[in-house]
């Protein structure tokens, strides 16, 4: 299995995560855009709205990203983070990269003091769905999710 190592993203991998996000954003049927995608992570990363960590195989390449977005819980009066973006390419999938990632978000939300990290998946999601489980996340049977758009 090859090495993989994580770390926060920085400047400099700006390019490189933009590919990454543009390629996360396809798996969710968008069309490609990487002036978007590179336009709006580096916005996040201008006004510090998200923390992006990184996946880097043993030569140095970006194969994966995880961003987590600071969120708070009103009924627990505490910081949350949303665990929004997940991926991998697919050369790199079966390395650990993924699992790498969830343990960085998680030392990530607890070194802050978070209360728990969430994410939302697609239904149809069974491997990302499968690698949550393997890594202690728990399935919400309580509350429903909605959503109202507000642009087409």
């Amino acid at each position: 299995m090859a090495q993989v190592k994580t770390r926060s993203a920085e400047a400099r991998d700006l390019d490189a995560v933009a590919a990454l996000f543009d390629a996360y954003r396809q798996f969710y049927e968008m069309p490609a855009d990487l002036p978007l995608a590179r336009r709006y992570l580096g916005e996040r990363f201008e006004r510090r709205e998200s923390v992006i960590l990184v996946a880097e195989d043993a030569r140095g390449t970006l194969v994966g990203f995880t961003q987590l977005y600071p969120a708070f819980c009103s009924v627990a009066a505490d910081r949350t983070f949303v665990l929004y973006d997940l991926f991998v390419t697919p050369s790199a999938r079966g390395t650990g990269a993924g699992r790498a990632l969830m343990e960085a978000a998680e030392a990530h939300a607890r070194a802050a003091g978070a209360a728990r990290l969430e994410l939302q998946t697609a239904k149809t999601n069974r491997i990302g769905q499968s690698l949550y489980e393997s890594c202690g996340w728990k399935r919400d049977e309580l509350f429903y999710v909605y959503a109202k758009a507000l642009k087409p």
